[in-house]
C-alpha cells in the first residue's frame, strides 16, 4: 500500500530587520492543507498551521508577528534554533582535549543555549530546497568561548503524506576544531491553537524509562527510573495531572523541565512524544535520532508575553519537545557526547507528524 505523497510550493518575502538592519526573510512552506513558516532571525518555526479534526486550520506554535516581537523578547527562545550548545553547560566551563572553556553564563551560575548571543540572535543565510528551506550559519572560532569555526545546515520540509503533515527538520554541522555541538528547535507546540491558552490538558506520551533528575540550577545529576515518579509518561497522561505534586524535581524547574532518556539507540530514529490534544483531536508524534528529549512546559514565559494575532501567552501557553543530546554532557563523561572533531559531520534528523483522531 503506497500514500500519495502531496508536493508544496515554497515561497519567499520580507520579515523586517534584525537589530542591527540585517533584512530577515521568510520562507512560507506549503503541502496539503498546512503551511509552515520559517524566518531567517534564529532560524526560526514563526508559524505552522494545520486542521483539526473538522478540517479548521490554526496556528498551533506560539510566536510574534513582526520582528519587533522577536526582538523584544529575551528569554523564550520560541521557534529558534539554538546552539552552538542547546540546553546546560554547568558554570558555563568544560574541557576539550586537556584544554578548559569557559562559555559566558547567562542561566544564573550556568551558560543556557550558546551563551547571551546564541545560534537564535543571528541572521541565517537560506535558500529554497524541494519542499523546503536550507539555512546556513558559520560560528567562528571562539564566538562565545567556544572553540572552532563550526559551520551548520539546518533543512526544514514539509510535505503531506495523505492525512497526515510532516514537518521534518535535517542538522549537519562540520567543524575546522574539535568543539562541542548540541542543536535543537525550539517551538513551544499548543495543539489547540496558539492563542487558546493552557497545554495542561493535553495528553502527553513520553517512552522513556528514564530521565536526567537536575539539582537546583537544572544541570543533570545522573540518570533515574522515571517509574513511581510524576516523569512517569510511558502511558498517556495528562501533562497536568501531576505536574503540581510535592516534588523537589518539579519545584526546580517549576513544571517539566527535564531531558528523557530515550528508548534505542543514538542515531537510530526513533519515537519521542506523542501528543494528543482532546479538544481540537489534534496529534503530534515526534521522532528523532537523538538519544534525548527535553520537555519543557513553558513554566518561565514572562507572562503576559504578547504574541500572535493579539494573543497574550501566560505560564504553560505552550510546551517544548527538544529533541538532543543531554544537558550539560561535555561534563558527564557516562552520557553520549556532543564532541565533533574536524572531518567528521554531526548530523540529526527530528521528525514532526500531525495527524487527527476522532472524538
Amino acid at each position: 500500500m503506497t500514500t500519495a505523497i502531496a508536493h508544496g510550493s515554497v515561497t519567499k518575502s520580507s520579515f523586517g530587520k534584525s537589530a542591527d538592519g540585517t533584512p530577515v526573510d521568510k520562507y512560507t512552506l506549503t503541502a496539503g492543507g498546512a503551511e509552515a513558516d520559517i524566518i531567517t532571525y534564529g532560524a526560526r518555526l514563526q508559524a505552522l498551521k494545520t486542521p483539526d479534526r473538522d478540517g479548521k486550520i490554526d496556528d498551533i506554535v506560539l510566536g510574534h508577528d513582526d520582528m519587533s516581537g522577536y526582538l523584544a523578547d529575551k528569554s523564550t527562545y520560541v521557534g529558534a534554533i539554538v546552539g552552538r550548545y542547546g540546553n546546560r553547560i554547568a558554570h558555563g566551563a568544560f574541557t576539550l582535549d586537556g584544554k578548559s572553556y569557559q562559555i559566558p553564563k547567562n542561566n544564573g551560575e550556568n551558560a543556557l543555549h550558546g551563551g547571551p548571543i546564541g545560534f537564535d540572535a543571528k541572521v541565517w543565510q537560506a535558500h529554497e530546497i524541494a519542499n523546503g528551506v536550507e539555512l546556513t550559519l558559520v560560528s567562528k572560532d571562539g564566538e562565545m568561548g567556544f572553540p572552532g569555526t563550526l559551520t551548520v545546515h539546518v533543512r526544514y520540509t514539509l510535505s503531506a503524506h495523505g492525512k497526515e503533515t510532516v514537518l521534518r527538520i535535517d542538522y549537519h554541522a562540520t567543524t575546522d576544531k574539535t568543539t562541542i555541538v548540541n542543536v535543537t528547535n525550539h517551538a513551544y507546540f499548543n495543539l489547540a491553537g496558539q492563542a487558546s491558552g493552557s497545554i495542561l490538558n493535553e495528553i502527553a506520551t513520553l517512552p522513556a524509562d528514564e530521565y536526567t533528575p537536575v539539582d537546583a540550577g537544572l544541570i543533570p545529576t545522573g540518570i533515574a527510573k522515571v517509574a513511581g515518579t510524576p516523569f512517569d509518561f510511558t502511558k498517556p497522561t495528562a501533562i497536568g495531572a501531576r505536574i503540581g505534586d510535592d516534588n523537589h524535581q518539579l519545584k526546580y524547574g517549576g513544571g517539566y523541565d527535564h531531558n528523557w532518556v530515550l528508548r534505542g539507540h543514538n542515531g537510530e530514529l526513533k519515537t519521542a512524544a506523542k501528543m494528543v490534544d482532546p479538544v481540537s483531536g489534534r496529534v503530534l508524534t515526534v521522532t528523532t535520532t537523538e538519544p534525548g528529549v527535553q520537555f519543557y512546559t513553558g513554566n518561565a514565559i514572562p507572562a503576559p508575553l504578547n504574541g500572535k494575532g493579539g494573543a497574550v501567552y501566560q505560564k504553560n501557553a505552550g510546551y517544548c519537545l527538544e529533541t538532543q543530546h543531554y544537558p550539560d554532557s561535555p561534563n558527564h563523561p557516562d552520557f553520549p557526547t556532543t564532541t565533533l572533531k574536524p572531518g567528521e559531520t554531526m548530523h540529526s534528523t527530528t521528525i514532526f507528524t500531525f495527524t487527527t483522531q476522532a472524538k
